[in-house]
This record gives C-alpha cells, structure tokens and sequence, in this order.
C-alpha cells in the first residue's frame, strides 16, 4: 500500500470516523439480481466479477480467482451506484457564515458532506458550483472518503444576477470596483458581465480544472436582486460560454426557470438545463429537439423554506414549487431526457433529506425509470465532459468495462422505491472505483 494509502487510512479515521476503503484485487460478487442502470426488470442469479476498479465479467456461473474476495449478495439487488447531477458539496451554511467562516471551515463541512453523501449510495456527483478542486483532490488521492466529484468551480454571473449577495453599495470592475469580492474569494461564484469577461470567466474555471462550466442565465429562488421572471445574459453572451466550453471538448450547463431564458440556451448551445421549473410545451419540445437533458429537482422546492429567506424569497420558492407538476408531466408527455440531482444547499439538515428525491418523484415516474435517472441517465451526462472527464471509464451502468462503482440493495427498489430513504440499513454494500466502502452483508 502506498505512503498516501496509508495515511489516508489514518487521516479518514482520525477526521471522519470511518476507516477508508479496504481495497482488494479481484472480488466476486455472487447471487445477486441486478438491476443494470437501463432496464425495467431484475436480471436474476447473477454473478459480477470485479478487477481492480473494472466490471470484468457477468454471468449466472463466474468462477472466482484463487485470490478473490467472494461476497454472497444472498438475493440483494445489485445497482450501479447512484449520483447527483446538481450537487454543491461546499455550500452547507447560511449566508452569514458563508461569507465570514473561514474557507478551511468550509473545506472541513464539504469533506464531512462528502463521506455522508457517499454512505447514502452517492458514488458521484456534479458539483455545479463552489469550491471543491482541493476537497475532489484529496478525496481522489485517497486521503478522505467520497464520491466521485464532476465540478464546474464558480458558477458565472452577471451583476444582479443569481450570484450576487454583494451589498448593492458594492460597485462592479468596470466602475471601479474590487477586482475580487468575497464570493469570488471564496469560489461561490465569478463575476463577468459582456461577452470578453465570460470568456475570461470560463477560461478561468477550465485553467483550475473544471470539467464542465455552469452558467446563471435566468432568476433565481433565493437571488437578492434576480425574481424568477427574468432572462440573465444576452444570447451573445451565453453563446460565449456554450463555445468556450465546446472548444474546451465539453459543455455548458445552465441555471433557469423561464420559458426566454432557457430557450436563449437552447439556442446559444447550452446541454443541461437546470431546474426549468416555469417552462412550457413550447421550451420542453425544443430541449428534446436539441438533445438537451432537464435537470429537475424536487425536494429543495418542497421542503420548508430556509428561516433565513425573505418574504420575496419564500413567495419564489412557492412559485417554482407550484411549476414542478407542468414541468414534469411536460417531461413524460415530450419524453425528455430527466436527470437526478437535489440542489440541496445552506443547510446541513436539509442535505440529509437528499434520498427522499427518490420518493419525492413517483408522482411522475416509474421505480425504473427514478432509479435510471439516478444511474445511466445522469452517467451520460458525465460522459459529455469527453476528454475533460476526470474519470475515464463508464458509470451508472452495471455492465463487462463499466467501471466498478456498485451497492447492493436490501430488497427490490423497482417493486419499493422506499428502502432507498433508508440507506443506513438498507444498503449493504457500498462499492467506488473497485473499493468497499461499507460492507454489512457479511
């Protein structure tokens, strides 16, 4: 085991409380019925041998290598791990503490967020904006527990955009203002207004290593100066962003509610729409057209409003609230490509709550069609990052060279949806890159 090895085995012992990965060569998983990532139905009596952080083969009769740990799944359900298309592993505190906390502070909360989020079948996330280059970084060099961490860094914003909680005494650059705020400071998010400055922006974030870039272009819930109704950034604008990233080889993902501002992305080459919640058949028809994936989420619009929201802020949480019902339904009716992600952020006991999205969605979808949103759908749009994609390899899919990011389930998910909101007792085995995490099947 390698010098890094070992100390992370220390490090996650001593700071998070659980020892890290036992890591072993080959693993055969046997008895097992797997739902693939793609399928309505369990593929029954299986057997799934791992290599090293590979899927290597499936079958109803895998033998084992002489030096392979076999694990008997005992009729559990075996999935690809989950992950959550719009993460913000950083953002854990409210506004006051945000700005003032120290950022080793904010380190200690996102690594802490991390470990939890793993041990609820999170294998992966996106993070679509914050600073966590150095919370991914540790996390990979195995010094921390984690999921895999697809970041954008700061989200762009326009002055009075959904980004900016400056004072509005606080002047932009171009008339004499800082040249770094503490949002800035901090990675919440980077300030560019005019067609130069996003460009400066996006190089900026792809210089510290994002793999994709995210974009404010609509209002915002919680926004100081943005209501749900307007269109952030001109289509110039937005097309400066969607060509940087497409020259980088990967894309842009987007912020928006409305019917103008998503359709502006549309057009500008946006690839995933964030929250849409206000959107209409119109907007829902062109992203299918584009091949465009809806980002929604659920919960952060159906759980109580944080205490420190303003009556402006509470009205607008109501409003996308109100907008999930036509928005989703819109999704079934068009077909369009939904992802799973939570947006849930500024508060450590809200993120506990992010399993529910599972239930949370059975309004609108099937048990199959949730759990796929939840693996390959969200797997395809990591695999849009291309030659950026930190991890190469295949997620979300439990198949011969995906790579061996895999759960075992306590019961069936596609006949009850609900032993997911309970992963502390229902899942039994927790598997990233070919490493167990959590194992009480044995």
């Amino acid at each position: 085991m390698s010098f890094a090895q070992n100390r992370g085995l220390l490090l996650s012992f001593f700071f998070t409380g659980v020892i890290s990965a036992q890591e072993v060569e080959n693993i055969l998983i046997t008895n097992a019925n797997i739902f693939d990532g793609k399928g309505d139905a369990l593929i029954e009596n299986q057997s799934v041998l791992i290599e090293g952080n590979i899927i290597k083969q499936i079958g109803s009769s895998v033998k084992a290598p002489k030096d392979a740990k076999v694990i008997d799944a005992k009729g559990a359900t075996l999935s690809p791990g989950f992950s959550d298309i719009h993460a913000h592993l950083s953002l854990n505190t409210g506004p006051a503490d945000m700005f003032y906390a120290p950022v080793d502070y904010h380190a200690s909360l996102s690594l802490y967020q991390a470990e939890k989020t793993i041990m609820m079948g999170f294998t992966t996330i996106r993070d679509v904006g914050g600073a966590v280059f150095g919370v991914k970084r540790a996390i990979d060099e195995g010094y921390f527990v984690g999921p895999r961490i697809y970041a954008s860094g700061p989200p762009i914003s326009m002055t009075a955009g959904h980004g900016d909680y400056r004072s509005p005494l606080v002047l932009p650059r171009q008339l004499g203002g800082p040249s770094n705020t503490e949002l800035e400071v901090i990675g919440a998010t980077i300030f560019a207004d005019g067609v130069p400055e996003v460009l400066s922006a996006a190089r900026m974030n792809m210089r510290s290593g994002a793999v994709f870039l995210k974009m404010f272009v609509g209002g915002a819930v919680s926004g100081m100066y943005d209501p749900l109704d307007i269109a952030e950034y001109t289509f110039e604008e937005v097309k400066a962003a969607a060509d940087e990233a497409d020259r980088w080889n990967t894309y842009l993902a987007v912020h928006t509610y409305t019917d103008k501002a998503t359709q502006i992305a549309i057009k500008a080459g946006a690839k995933t729409l964030e929250h849409c919640n206000l959107i209409t058949d119109e907007t829902v028809k062109m992203a299918v057209e584009n091949d465009c994936y809806i980002s929604a989420q659920t919960g952060v619009y159906l759980a109580e409003a944080p205490a420190s929201f303003t009556p402006a802020q509470k009205e607008r949480q109501q409003q996308a609230a109100d907008g999930l019902d036509n928005l989703l339904s819109l999704c079934v009716k068009y077909k369009a490509k939904v992802s799973f992600g939570s947006d849930l952020l500024m508060d450590m006991e809200l993120k506990k709550t992010l399993c529910q999205e599972f239930t949370n969605r059975t309004k609108w979808f099937s048990n199959a069609e949730i759990l796929k949103q939840a693996t390959s759908v969200n797997g395809e749009i990591m695999a849009l990052s291309g030659p950026r994609n930190p991890y190469p390899g295949k997620i979300g899919v439990i198949e011969e060279g995906a790579l061996a990011d895999i759960l075992l389930i306590d019961g069936n998910p596609l006949k009850n949806i609900e032993i997911l909101t309970n992963p502390e007792k229902n899942l039994l085995l927790i598997m990233k890159d070919g490493k167990i995490f959590k194992n009480i099947i044995e």
